[in-house]
């Protein structure tokens, strides 16, 4: 049983800031790295930020500027700040574990639970 546990997720009206953490205690040294999923309805998940074991982050364009991906080593946790919120933005949110696939590329392979973000106009 996967254990990665979000929280943090809500509804905000458009234009304010959620920050979402993720307990990883199990997974946070496992992979090639740590990231941050989403799904709409209707649309497919996506990785949205991800932060590789030697720290560096990557954001999808949709979410660059706007949102920060971080962990915290010593608590074992993942976090995920989001500011600037646009409607475009809900979805459930899922915290990611990433394992290098077969073509050697570090992609999201375990995803907790996930925990609901809605941004109204």
């Amino acid at each position: 049983q996967v254990q990665l546990v979000e929280s943090g997720g809500g509804s905000v009206q458009a234009g304010g800031s959620l920050k979402l953490s993720c307990d990883a205690s199990r997974y946070i040294f496992s992979g090639c790295g740590m990231g941050w999923s989403r799904q709409a309805p209707g649309a497919e998940r996506e990785l949205v930020a991800s932060i590789s074991s030697d720290g560096t982050t990557s954001y999808a364009d949709s979410v660059k500027g706007r949102f920060t991906i971080s962990q915290d080593n010593t608590k074992k946790m993942l976090y995920l700040q989001m500011n600037s919120l646009k409607t475009e933005d809900t979805a459930v949110y899922y915290c990611a574990v990433l394992f290098e696939d077969s073509s050697l590329i570090c992609t999201p392979q375990l995803w907790g639970q996930g925990t609901q973000v809605t941004v109204s106009s």
